[in-house]
């Protein structure tokens, strides 16, 4: 069984074991946290929200907070001695699907 949940206005697909590293959110490490904005439930027979599931949720536990992979911003103006660089780091939650309520 799966789950297409939205978690902070994006669409994550979540089974149940699986990690998802969503964008951050505050929860401590090792909190038990519940998502109830399910969009879609599939497996043997397909639900589709409108917009959202009733009565379903999928709950997951708070693994860690982590920084992805560093993006590298370069401006520049052509032939007026004009460059800018700067760096960027965004932080995500990792979470573990433990159950998918539904």
């Amino acid at each position: 069984m799966y789950a297409v949940v939205e978690i902070n206005g994006k669409q994550y697909r979540a089974e149940k074991g699986s990690t998802l590293s969503v964008d951050r959110f505050d929860a401590e490490k090792g909190a038990s946290v519940s998502f109830d904005k399910v969009l879609l439930l599939g497996g043997e027979s397909l639900k589709v929200g409108a917009p959202y599931v009733a009565g379903a949720a999928v709950r997951a536990t708070v693994k860690d907070e982590i920084k992805g992979d560093k993006v590298i911003i370069f401006k520049h103006k052509a032939k007026k001695d004009y460059r800018l660089t700067q760096g960027h780091r965004q932080r995500y939650t990792l979470v573990t699907v433990d159950d998918i309520v539904g």
